[in-house]
């Protein structure tokens, strides 16, 4: 998820589980999320302050941010995806794991279809709100680069319809 700011001009990313993340599949439980990288890097150590977010951990596309385990013992480790300085972590799911898999009834606000609104009731989980796992933001040069590989939310539905229409004509 990106969020553009008019005002400064600069692009965050909210990193979140995907809809067709295994761990959103299957009735998979999350047992715990640990965002210590190694011995000597923990997410949780990142301290960011001021207009040009001094002390900010730096990450690349392959930085992992957290580890998360399910229920079978598996353990996904979770990336950044973006280049670009680590904000916040969510530190709410730590002791609220689920958060990540439940579901919630969120009403979007109005759409202007052809000069006319309308009131759009959509099913969204949780990670897409409260259940995020971290905050990025790249830097303003590369925000454009950054963001234009990215889906947006009809072309990713097309990707997976794509990949369930596959699998089930197998």
């Amino acid at each position: 998820l990106q969020h553009s700011n008019d005002v400064s001009c600069c692009r965050i990313c909210v990193i979140t589980l995907a809809e067709a993340h295994p761990l959103l599949q299957n009735g998979k439980t999350i047992t715990s999320i640990n965002y210590q990288i190694s011995a000597n890097c923990s997410r949780l150590q990142n301290k960011v302050s001021g207009k040009s977010k001094r002390g900010a951990q730096f990450l690349t596309e392959l930085a992992p941010l957290c580890r998360i385990t399910s229920s079978d013992g598996e353990e996904y480790t979770i990336y950044s995806c973006i280049r670009g300085r680590l904000i916040e972590v969510n530190e709410n799911i730590l002791s609220n794991p689920s958060i990540l898999q439940e579901k919630v009834r969120n009403f979007l606000a109005f759409y202007l279809l052809t000069f006319i609104s309308l009131l759009t009731s959509v099913l969204l989980f949780k990670p897409s709100t409260e259940g995020y796992i971290a905050v990025v933001l790249p830097k303003f040069e590369e925000s454009k680069s950054v963001t234009q590989g990215l889906l947006t939310q009809k072309e990713y539905e097309e990707v997976l319809l794509k990949r369930l229409n596959s699998s089930s004509s197998n």
